[in-house]
């Protein structure tokens, strides 16, 4: 301990010499923490900076023998040389502090790490994955996941998550839908803020908060053909109306670091993005966190072909703006040499050093590097019974009803015969989802562990069929049983003799995710051909979908009376589902991402453009020429912000203020809704408009309100919306937010396929 205190004198003497105490005594938090931050870097050599910008993944058991030789050898050297500024996938209080006590005690300055891990949905207590939380349109269930992750987190010694992963996608082919909030930038956009929110608190210095991470900078959602790691090209009107939104609400919500983008934009990869990076984020914007790389993404600049070598793409990356170089190796390597050059000048480098530590010095590392390792909390916070509470609660509100004929839910309590059918049914593990790297395998609630908590009905349960084939792992492909029926049999005969059949089908939790893009997007394996099967003696199913993404289930929505969107809940999965399914919790979820009819409809989404020939000739009905397949309608199986409840609801009387408006003035808009039906409910109702003409041609419906409200049996409520010049502005192909006078139109309801409108003028 002697080393530490002898670093830390050093440190705050310097502090102290080189401030006006005055200055600090009288300025704001965070003009002492710029203060510090200065006066830290110039005592830092060129090489200190330079670690500082350098980040590795753990390479070895930190509780263990230090590495002797190879690649692990040096990396232990930079750590006590002060050559690392961060690490990531190191975790548990007992590992962080050994990996924190080197550089603190052994390095020159004694500077701290920030310990970085992919807290995705959750740290051992998992929530459901990010699209699902999306479907609550819960913006305070959505903070609380975050929060109860970040606390999770912060106690094995973790102080920043890489995420959330706010890009819009159109594609549901991508695996990494499964990591983000959907289709829609509005939506996107506050779920963005609420996640950064729940991750950073009130008080980033407060021990149960970690920093956030906004992710990927930028477009990677827009990736061709729904392919990871695969090139974007889009037009400027998409990028600043639709990809940087939520990225942009992340910033206000001062998220404290970005992550780069696998692609490219515009031919640059997005590590080595000057437009993106410096004019767009830390230039306009006025980000001052800082930027770190995706892993090794430097060192795929010259694979993209943009250098020719990674000196070069040091020069390129560290110029454009990445600030830390996760996993390549290259900054550590390279930097110091292209400054002595003058090829890069220290002034990048001191502007991103300066970023690096003014999050280490918000985090409170330099007050207490140690603060996240305290193994008595760690064990008190992990798995904690309140944070189960939690994640059951969001969990509950993420699924959506999709089709409920003859009324099949909510399953009666008692006196009824049910089979439970699917692997996916008695799974433990796939309900968990991707992206749970800290949590371990088998710990989720499955569906049948659920609905035997329900005593009142005869329940029988068969798997007829596995999804997948030997041992699945999170970094290993899964293999799909393509030909094993062998349980058939005993499943149909099951079916046979239920008064209800509850199917449990859909994606293995690791078939989506990072590099897990499919071509198809139906049921895997022999599970339609298993549901086909059960439907021929018993049509009274109720399906329940796993899934990470939209699926293609044309016909199960022809066939199967009722579906049920579950996606993969995370830790409570089995009894949030069975909660649901016995009416305890009345479904309110509402889809955030389009469900095609076919891939051959990819991509589809509900904002798109009128085109010139939207619709048929009525003059003359058998023409082809209009924006049409000749195979299937244009419209998509299940719509953006699609779900029904057990309850129904009628909306009327929408009312604007008036009909025409100035430019300065807010449009106040009123709709009456009633719960019709027999159960308590609640209703995210829906707003979107329609700028009918603008210089830039506008969607034809646009998402710009909604209210989730809960309604008594019989209760009509007046929800009310306010409509300002930032809703109803857009940007420009250059970047600047615009608002044109001209008609808009209304739309209110329960879905973005509601009719129910009304017009105004902005003059």
């Amino acid at each position: 301990m002697i080393r530490k205190f002898k670093v830390y004198t050093i440190v705050l003497i310097i502090f102290m010499a080189c401030s006006d105490n005055r200055t600090v005594a009288n300025s704001s938090k965070e003009d002492a923490i710029n203060v510090k931050v200065d006066s830290l870097i110039r005592i830092m050599t060129l090489k200190e900076k330079i670690g500082q910008m350098n980040q590795y993944n753990g390479f070895w058991d930190v509780t263990g023998p230090v590495p002797n030789g190879g690649d692990a050898e040096i990396k232990y050297e930079h750590l006590k040389n002060g050559l690392v500024g961060s690490m990531l996938s190191v975790r548990g209080a007992e590992a962080v502090r050994a990996v924190q006590k080197i550089v603190v005690e052994e390095s020159r300055l004694g500077i701290p790490l920030i310990i970085g891990f992919d807290v995705i949905h959750g740290y051992k207590t998992l929530s459901p994955i990010p699209l699902a939380e999306a479907a609550s349109w819960d913006l305070e269930a959505i903070e609380t996941s975050a929060q109860v992750a970040a606390a999770e987190a912060s106690a094995a010694g973790i102080n920043w998550t890489f995420a959330p992963m706010v890009d819009i996608s159109r594609d549901p082919r991508w695996g990494r839908v499964m990591e983000g909030a959907g289709e829609d930038p509005f939506l996107g956009s506050k779920i963005a803020k609420a996640r950064v929110k729940g991750f950073q608190g009130e008080d980033l210095s407060a021990v149960n908060t970690i920093a956030a991470c906004a992710k990927h900078f930028a477009a990677y959602g827009f990736s061709e053909a729904g392919k990871e790691y695969n090139t974007v090209d889009i037009g400027t009107s998409t990028l600043y109306n639709t990809v940087l939104p939520p990225f942009k609400a992340a910033v206000d919500a001062d998220v404290k670091t970005l992550m780069n983008a696998f692609n490219e934009l515009n031919g640059v990869p997005a590590t080595a993005n000057k437009f993106l990076l410096r004019d767009i984020l830390k230039g306009k914007w006025g980000f001052n966190g800082f930027v770190i790389s995706d892993w090794a993404s430097i060192k795929e600049i010259s694979l993209w072909g943009h250098t020719k070598d990674e000196k070069d793409a040091a020069k390129v990356a560290a110029i454009a703006g990445t600030d830390m170089d996760m996993e390549s190796h290259i900054y550590v390597s390279q930097l110091e040499e292209l400054v002595k050059e003058g090829i890069v000048k220290e002034d990048i480098i001191d502007d991103a050093v300066r970023r690096i530590l003014t999050v280490k010095f918000e985090l409170g590392l330099f007050d207490d590097p140690y603060k996240y390792c305290d193994e008595v909390r760690e064990k008190e916070v992990v798995n904690n019974k309140s944070h189960h509470e939690a994640v059951l609660d969001v969990a509950k509100k993420s699924i959506v009803l999709l089709k409920n004929e003859n009324q099949l839910l909510p399953l009666k309590k008692e006196g009824q015969k049910i089979a439970l059918i699917g692997a996916l049914a008695s799974d433990k593990n796939s309900p968990l989802g991707s992206w749970r790297i800290a949590s371990k395998d088998n710990t989720g609630v499955s569906v049948l562990e659920g609905m035997q908590n329900y005593k009142g009905n005869t329940l029988i349960y068969k798997k007829g069929a596995d999804v997948s084939v030997g041992e699945t792992h999170f970094v290993n492909e899964l293999t799909i049983n393509e030909t094993d029926k062998s349980e058939f049999d005993e499943a149909v005969e099951a079916a046979k003799n239920a008064d209800v059949v509850v199917m449990v089908l859909g994606e293995h939790g690791f078939q989506s995710g990072e590099a897990r893009s499919r071509t198809e997007i139906d049921l895997p394996g022999v599970q339609q051909e298993l549901l086909e099967e059960v439907y021929k003696v018993n049509k009274n199913i109720v399906l329940v979908l796993n899934n990470g993404r939209p699926l293609t289930i044309n016909w199960a929505d022809k066939h199967i009376p009722t579906i049920v969107e579950a996606w993969q809940l995370g830790t409570q999965s089995g009894n949030a589902i069975a909660q649901v399914l016995y009416g305890d919790y009345n479904p309110s979820g509402k889809l955030p991402m389009t469900f095609p009819r076919n891939v051959g409809q990819i991509p589809i989404y509900y904002n798109y453009k009128n085109t010139g020939r939207p619709v048929a000739d009525k003059t003359n009905p058998n023409l082809v020429f209009w924006s049409h397949y000749s195979d299937v309608e244009n419209t998509p199986l299940y719509p953006f912000g699609h779900g029904l409840s057990y309850t129904t609801f009628k909306y009327s009387n929408l009312k604007l203020n008036k009909t025409s408006f100035k430019m300065d003035e807010e449009v106040q808009v009123s709709v009456d809704v009633t719960n019709t039906g027999e159960f308590k409910g609640k209703e995210v109702v829906q707003l979107y408009i329609r700028d009918l003409v603008a210089s830039t041609t506008r969607p034809v419906k646009e998402l710009k309100g909604f209210e989730l409200i809960e309604f008594e049996v019989g209760e009509t409520k007046t929800i009310k919306f306010t409509l300002n010049k930032e809703i109803l502005g857009f940007y420009d192909n250059e970047g600047n937010f615009i608002i044109e006078s001209g008609d808009f139109v209304v739309f209110v309801g329960g879905s973005s396929y509601t009719s129910l409108h009304t017009s105004f003028v902005l003059n």
